[in-house]
């Protein structure tokens, strides 16, 4: 089985945010991708979030993301190991507490579910990164110290970017740091598509589609790509298999980190009936009253257990037909026999595809999940977890330049059992004094998840049809710029089609963020990308 995890969690806040800041834009400049979750102080109109018309949707969205605020920002960079093993990485998490400077709608159901799952809303107050909202403020974007700027950063780095039922969370990174939002989904999705030239990935929609999992809610989704992705390290099977370290991190710096602990999947003592709203979608209205269980471990076993079952059933109907075609003799009962078994076998295809493309009466919905950008399906909060070991190999003129926060995350690293062993024991007490909501590790859930999916891509290569050039440059090319949309069977494209243009707010931002060269470079690319995806 999996082993146990520690992931170390920078903490960001406005009394070290400086002090952080050259590691954070290290972090982003040397990684191969980036994910980001985030924490908002409301979503707004429900129903309006889920409207049968995508227009529509983006319409509900635009009021949230103008009149709400981010309230917490979750980074993860993972930076690809070429001396190791393929599909190792090298990860850093930073989780910033932001402070928006202007007035903004905060829901109290909002801030019951965050304080239930640890969120510290004096901290923030006292201690958030302050930053503004809609069009750059005399430049701050590109120069100085600020949350913007750091946006700014991630733009220049031309990374992909993964999020899980981004939506939401890409419309209010636009409004909080990049510019106001344009009104039409064309054009939101035209800016997208040349903000991030190297991608936009959902895990949601990878999820579903791509590793065709039972359920898709981001803490069931992590567990079983990191218990997946354990059996075929201790299998000694065929790679290749995800491999994460971590930097160690000492000093005062430790005083910064929130290590969060994962223990290895395991099926709780006793039995427990599952609750089958929660196993689908990943909340339940009943919350912790609720009598059935929660435990995602115990849903994950009990899918893979259901499908074990109808492999057996199949392979035994499969048995008996080839029995009669053989020249057995059979009538009637026979055919009442087959006609059971085929009843049966679709009861439980109906248990196990968990209704997951179903949508639930509105009234029932959280008032807000478990990561902002799914508003039916990601609630209940993620356990925390994973370690692993490692050095993060810095630049040395990099870190000889720069503040105490860099030069340590240089010189140290985790060496030995004693260590790791002390710091899970570390982490056991954080976890318990700070909750266990946060989204920065949502960010790293997400992009373990992307690397287990990337990795399963490379492994599959040889048994797919060639890829084309476009495709060999891209990283899971199946989910490029594919965002899910609940309750479609479709995902939203982030492309800029010959029918529609750039919002002039974005074509400007795109002159201060990268130079006009370059920017008239990207905005030239945007009709030649929709005709390479046709």
């Amino acid at each position: 089985m999996a082993s146990s995890m520690v992931v170390p969690v920078i903490d960001v806040q406005n009394d070290n945010f400086k002090e952080l800041w050259p590691a954070m834009v290290l972090a982003i400049k040397t990684s191969s991708f980036i994910a980001i979750d985030t924490e908002l102080s409301g979503l707004g109109n429900r129903k309006a979030l889920l409207a049968e018309s995508i227009e529509d949707r983006y319409k509900a969205i635009c009021h949230a993301a103008r009149s709400r605020s981010i309230l917490s920002l979750g980074i993860a960079c993972y930076k690809k190991l070429d001396s190791k093993p393929a599909d190792s990485y090298l990860v850093q998490v930073y989780n910033l507490t932001l402070l928006c400077s202007e007035e903004y709608m905060i829901e109290p159901q909002s801030v019951r579910f965050l304080v239930q799952h640890g969120f510290d809303f004096n901290k923030q107050y006292a201690q958030g990164v302050p930053y503004c909202k809609g069009n750059n403020k005399g430049g701050a974007d590109n120069h100085g110290v600020s949350v913007r700027s750091l946006f700014t950063e991630l733009l220049r780095a031309r990374r992909p970017l993964v999020l899980h039922n981004g939506l939401i969370d890409m419309a209010f990174l636009y409004q909080c740091f990049y510019s106001h939002l344009p009104e039409r989904l064309t054009t939101f999705t035209a800016d997208l598509s040349e903000m991030f030239p190297a991608g936009i990935y959902d895990t949601k929609y990878a999820s579903e589609f791509e590793l065709r999992q039972t359920a898709s809610y981001l803490e069931y989704a992590y567990k079983k790509c990191k218990l997946d992705n354990s059996r075929g390290v201790e299998a000694g099977g065929p790679g290749p298999h995800l491999l994460i370290e971590f930097c160690h991190y000492g000093g005062h710096m430790s005083s910064y980190v929130d290590y969060r602990v994962c223990p290895a999947v395991a099926p709780p003592p006793g039995q427990q009936e599952v609750c089958q709203r929660f196993s689908a979608f990943g909340w339940c209205p009943a919350g912790s009253e609720c009598t059935s269980s929660h435990d995602t471990d115990l849903i994950i076993l009990q899918d893979e257990k259901l499908g074990m079952d109808k492999k057996s059933k199949r392979k035994r109907k499969r048995d008996r037909r080839d029995k009669r075609k053989g020249g057995a003799e059979g009538g009637g009962g026979g055919a009442e026999e087959e006609r059971k078994e085929e009843e049966e076998e679709e009861e439980e295809e109906l248990r196990a595809s968990k209704i997951a493309h179903l949508e639930l009466d509105p009234a029932d919905r959280p008032s807000q999940d478990g990561s902002i950008g799914d508003p039916v399906a990601r609630t209940e909060p993620p356990l925390a977890e994973l370690t692993g070991n490692g050095s993060c190999a810095l630049p040395d003129d990099i870190t000889d330049k720069a503040t105490p926060a860099v030069a340590e995350l240089k010189k140290e690293s985790v060496t030995d059992d004693e260590a790791k062993a002390a710091a899970a024991a570390e982490a056991s007490r954080k976890r318990l004094e700070g909750g266990t909501h946060r989204a920065g590790f949502d960010a790293f859930m997400t992009a373990y998840i992307f690397a287990y999916a990337c990795a399963l891509d490379a492994r599959e290569d040889g048994k797919k049809k060639k890829k084309t050039e476009e495709e060999k440059d891209r990283v899971l090319p199946t989910c490029y710029n594919k965002v899910y949309l609940s309750g479609k069977a479709a995902p939203l494209h982030i492309v800029k089609s010959s029918f529609s243009k750039s919002s002039k707010a974005h074509t400007l931002k795109m002159e201060l963020v990268w130079g006009k060269s370059l920017a008239s470079t990207l905005l030239e690319a945007g009709p030649q990308q929709q005709k390479d995806g046709e």
